[in-house]
């Protein structure tokens, strides 16, 4: 299983002398029938790192293996995403956790996080004036984060409905990287000192109230010119399913930086194009002096494009060449693949090594967790009806910003 799953996804492909050595080392212990003894017998006399890629339904019997089989002390423990179904479950998971483990032994994973062009958002904002001045409401007219996905389910049908794009993207990568967007400048670099601001700015987000928001699910429809199937035609999927597979919502952040700032936050499943992106909309000019030339200036814009592209733009006006006043909108780019020669480490790879040297700062706290279920609790107690879109397309979310508005389109 091993082998192939390198094979397939792999970005320097397999030596298989080295492929040797590295299988040699690998085992396998299916914990019914003794299994989990057995591997308690051979991880006491390693340095141990335990992986849970499971539900969190599934998390309190391995917890309890872990503590029976004396293999807390010393242990990392990594743990993947959803933390929990809501508020209550999340509250609940993280008890179960300190019942056996302290905070400094556990790592909730977001790979999102271990993305360089994730990271690199506090080296552009706490690294250069000439934006940290001008971040914040007297600047900033509106704020938009957008993870959208070209793919459907792939195989993943049956555990997408139980959560949907809400809990899946939303709830965890989007507030992880609008925290990272908009918190407040950490004293330091101590991973202690920026999971607090972060968390603080958390705190600060004003919980999503369900007018403020879109659920839709996507119909059939063409992406990237093949027809693919509507969601309850996926297989796994119940053919009555109200999950969503897009949310859009408008949020606050109460604080004096962002007071009264619209941030709009969307994600989805089986959109146009696959993209994960955040613009930055800065006020127009104070006086349009320019209102007789044939193109008005616009307001400047900054995008900060995660995936597929890393990249960074700033877009201003400028005079075309000519004896008129001919304004057009012109950008700044800047690319990471043009910019660096080495190739960045993958977000788990990243991730990963920072477990191994014991590293929490690009790991989520357990304030972190609750603190964005609270955000999103309104909407999942009371949810707002689903609506359609054909795939392919962008769902319309015109009762929360214009179509054509959204500056990724």
């Amino acid at each position: 299983m091993a082998h192939d799953a390198i094979a397939q996804f792999s970005r320097t492909g397999i030596d298989e002398q080295v492929w040797k050595a590295f299988a040699n080392r690998l085992t396998f212990r299916p914990t019914a029938d003794g299994g989990f003894d057995k591997y308690a017998r051979e991880a006491k006399v390693q340095k141990r790192v335990a992986y849970l890629a499971i539900p969190p339904t599934a998390v309190d019997p391995v917890l309890s293996n872990l503590a029976q089989a004396d293999l807390v002390g010393g242990t990392k423990l990594i743990l993947e995403k959803p933390f929990g179904e809501d508020l209550e479950s999340a509250r609940q998971l993280n008890h179960d956790l300190h019942q056996y483990f302290e905070e400094r032994q556990l790592f909730r994973i977001d790979h999102y996080l271990g993305k360089e062009t994730v990271q690199n958002i506090l080296v552009f904002r706490f690294g250069n004036s000439v934006f940290e001045r001008v971040w914040n409401r007297d600047a900033i007219q509106r704020i938009e984060i957008t993870v959208a996905e070209s793919l459907g389910m792939e195989g993943r049908g049956k555990f997408y409905d139980q959560v949907g794009a809400l809990r899946d993207i939303l709830q965890n990568h989007v507030l992880q990287m609008l925290s990272l967007l908009t918190m407040e400048a950490p004293s330091s670099l101590d991973e202690e000192d920026i999971r607090d601001e972060k968390a603080k700015l958390l705190e600060a987000v004003r919980p999503i109230r369900p007018e403020d928001t879109v659920r839709a699910q996507y119909t059939e429809g063409i992406v990237n010119a093949e027809r693919v199937p509507a969601y309850r035609q996926e297989p796994g999927v119940p053919p009555d399913s109200q999950t969503e597979t897009f949310v859009a919502c408008r949020v606050y952040i109460d604080t004096w930086r962002w007071a009264g700032v619209p941030i709009y936050l969307r994600t989805g499943k089986r959109l146009r194009k696959r993209a994960t992106q955040i613009d930055i909309e800065f006020k127009p000019v104070p006086l349009q002096i320019f209102r007789e030339t044939p193109r008005e200036t616009h307001p400047n814009h900054l995008t900060l494009q995660i995936q597929p592209e890393e990249a960074i733009k700033f877009r201003f006006a400028a005079k075309e060449p000519g004896p008129e006043f001919d304004i057009k909108q012109v950008d700044m780019d800047f690319s990471y693949d043009e910019a660096f020669t080495i190739e960045p480490a993958e977000a788990y790879e990243r991730l990963i090594h920072d477990v191994l040297i014991g590293d929490h700062t690009l790991f989520v706290r357990e304030d972190q967790v609750e603190a964005s279920w609270a955000i999103v609790e309104p909407i999942l107690r009371d949810p707002p009806p689903i609506t359609h879109y054909p795939a392919g397309t962008w769902p319309t979310a015109d009762t929360l910003i214009a179509p054509d508005a959204w500056h990724l389109q």
